[in-house]
């Protein structure tokens, strides 16, 4: 069960929630309006924003890159729920536009969206990006929590695109695993996290997984059991795996997140499996099947 708190009489102790509006940032918003939070709800579009009980809403339009309204959304916050932005070109520098503002805004903690591996010479090449992130907040001397995100159990039938009944997973991630987390899993640890002020998790990264780490291969399979659509992988080159992806339109550095996503995977830089979930949760970490179960919105278009 999620804990209780009493709510803050100030702004003192007021969490901030980025990305309110999205998957995560909801579910985690939701989380802590239930155990009783002082929350702020930091939205590009107010209209958008989820109504919650104990919650305000302070609008930043311009998002991330904008230092200077986000800086106002943030002034009289206390922790900072700071989830990662979308794929962009420009990705980096909004990250490091908003963690200034939240440094100019007087923020005292910040508990940042991370992804598990990451280094600046990560296969993965929006992981190099992350260990930027977490190095210009460590750079700021707040308190800080980095929450080491594996790669969402969702992404599994996102992978999948049909061909004819069979939903084929085609990629270049050989042999490896990827301990593949419920973004439930996910909510409810960043919501364990904001509401405790444990000196131990200070400067703390911490790799948020689930219970274990699949092959491409077993993630088709229990694709398949879910979904009762036969599923399987198809392993790639790297070249199939560019030559396959670029008609789709898409920007040469966001086809190399996707190719390079599964080629951590085939290096075994996304094995990971923590204890993480249980231990700050006190519930199991959720499979593959027991997200997808629950979540059938997630594979939708292999129903067709």
């Amino acid at each position: 069960m999620m804990p209780q708190v009493e709510r803050s009489q100030g702004p003192s102790r007021t969490i901030a929630v980025t990305g309110a509006t999205g998957v995560l940032g909801g579910r985690v918003a939701a989380r802590l309006s239930a155990a009783g939070a002082s929350l702020r709800l930091v939205v590009r579009d107010p209209a958008r924003a989820p109504s919650l009980p104990g919650a305000e809403v302070a609008a930043a339009p311009g998002g991330y890159a904008d230092g200077a309204g986000l800086q106002a959304a943030l002034t009289g916050v206390d922790t900072v729920y700071l989830v990662s932005a979308a794929e962009a070109a420009d990705r980096l520098q909004q990250h490091l536009t908003a963690v200034g503002a939240a440094a100019a805004a007087g923020v005292r903690r910040i508990v940042y969206t991370s992804f598990v591996g990451a280094s600046p010479d990560a296969t993965f090449t929006l992981a190099r990006q992350h260990a930027a992130t977490e190095d210009a907040i460590a750079a700021t001397g707040l308190r800080a929590t980095y929450l080491r995100h594996a790669m969402y159990a969702d992404f599994v039938p996102f992978f999948a695109t049909l061909e004819g009944d069979t939903a084929v997973i085609a990629a270049p991630g050989g042999d490896g695993r990827a301990g593949f987390v419920s973004r439930d899993d996910l909510a409810d640890v960043g919501a364990a996290v904001l509401l405790r002020d444990d000196d131990d998790l200070a400067g703390a990264t911490l790799d948020v997984t689930g219970p274990e780490a699949l092959t491409l291969a077993e993630a088709a399979a229990v694709l398949a059991e879910v979904t009762g659509r036969p599923a399987g992988y198809r392993e790639q080159t790297e070249a199939q795996a560019w030559e396959t992806r670029r008609p789709s339109g898409h920007p040469d550095w966001e086809i190399e997140g996707w190719v390079s996503s599964y080629l951590a995977i085939a290096a075994g830089e996304l094995s990971a499996v923590t204890d993480v979930v249980p231990r700050l949760t006190g519930s199991p970490a959720r499979s593959v099947a027991e997200h997808l179960r629950a979540h059938p919105e997630d594979w939708a278009h292999l129903r067709r």
